[in-house]
């Protein structure tokens, strides 16, 4: 059993273990874009929760936005976060996504999405993973006009973890969506926020995932001694989280929450003004993932010789080691062409990938085709 598990289940019995669950003295509301839903700016991303109590605790306290998809958990998620929630749906505002790239696929995903979620609705309903406007076609955009109508979403939404520069704007223009749910935190290039405030001055709604930096409290191997203990001090992934929060067109936020701990610490950001401390924690932690950390700017586009897709396995690493969901970046990786999966860059003898960040792709991406292939 974990500590925070134990300290949990303690409060039960003991004032002093209440104490470290105690809410912030005041929830921060924000509205999401012409949706009007008044939602907390700290959300529940349930991605790799397990535990339905963490859910419920994070409903009691006042959370008001809870964030699964069809895909997360193979599907489990979704039934946890419906298992816990159904008594207070009501009061509450949940999304889901689907990856499917067809209107027959996506509908029939939240039809399923619906009945694990034991819900008529969804409030935010996302085409997910878009990493190029041409994976957005217009009988996509009607699934969703169709499900709106049918009363099974009430607001359309797509996500998006890289090729920023072209997604975003190329959704707006469409003017079909009310949501737009982003990769966004302090280790990316300064471009994203022109991108996210262009957003919210179109009326999305702006929601922020990866606001961790792929962090989820673990740190890297890398990095010198000093930055490893400025790291493992108290509130280092706190600061990336009020660093995300300092933007007013960020409207809320989805970091992924698996206990009572990590619960207690993303609800103290409402409540908290992002300080110098804050700066000095976040640099450290950037020069300690350096090497390590995708930023999805998208520059490594087309460098791979084999065509590989760099960013996104990257990206399926992270779930791996820094989410600890193995099976999440397996599934991901399996669904690229045979031809991809095939590949080996340490039969390579020099990487054509360069990173303007920094990021070792060569390693990187051995390292996932060792895990997953």
């Amino acid at each position: 059993m974990s500590s925070s598990r134990r300290t949990f289940l303690a409060a039960g019995v003991g004032a002093p273990a209440l104490l470290a669950f105690a809410p912030p003295a005041k929830l921060s509301y924000r509205t999401l874009g012409k949706t009007g839903l008044k939602v907390t700016s700290v959300a529940f991303g349930s991605m790799i929760t397990s535990d339905g109590s963490v859910l419920e605790r994070a409903a009691d306290i006042g959370v008001n936005y809870f964030d699964t998809a069809r895909g997360y958990q193979s599907g489990n998620c979704e039934r946890m976060v419906g298992n816990s929630l159904k008594s207070r749906r009501k009061q509450l505002y949940i999304s889901t996504k689907s990856h499917a790239r067809t209107k027959a696929g996506a509908l029939a995903d939240l039809d399923i999405s619906l009945r694990e979620l034991q819900t008529d609705y969804v409030d935010i309903w996302y085409l997910h993973a878009i990493g190029k406007p041409d994976e957005v076609s217009d009988e996509m955009v009607s699934a969703q006009a169709e499900a709106k109508k049918a009363g099974k979403i009430r607001f359309a939404g797509f996500s998006t973890h890289g090729g920023h520069a072209e997604v975003i704007p190329a959704m707006i223009a469409r003017k079909s969506f009310d949501v737009l749910l982003t990769t966004y935190n302090f280790a990316m290039d300064a471009t994203i926020g022109p991108l996210i405030e262009s957003a919210a001055s179109a009326g999305l709604g702006v929601v922020a995932m990866k606001v961790m930096a792929g962090g989820q409290r673990r740190t890297s191997s890398g990095g010198d001694q000093k930055t490893k203990e400025i790291l493992k001090r108290d509130g280092a992934m706190l600061a990336a989280l009020k660093w995300t929060l300092r933007n007013p067109d960020i409207h809320t936020t989805i970091p992924s929450i698996t206990d009572m701990e990590q619960l207690d610490e993303n609800l103290r950001a409402m409540s908290g003004d992002f300080a110098p401390a804050d700066a000095r924690v976040l640099d450290a932690h950037l020069r300690n993932i350096g090497s390590e950390y995708c930023r999805m700017c998208g520059g490594c586009e087309g460098q791979c010789r084999y065509g590989l897709p760099v960013a996104d396995i990257n990206r399926y690493l992270m779930y791996a080691e820094n989410y600890g969901e193995f099976g999440l970046g397996r599934d991901h990786f399996r669904v690229l062409p045979t031809a991809l999966r095939d590949v080996r860059c340490d039969n390579c003898e020099a990487c054509t990938v360069k990173c303007r960040n920094g990021v070792q792709v060569a390693e990187r991406l051995t390292r996932a085709q060792e895990c997953f292939a």
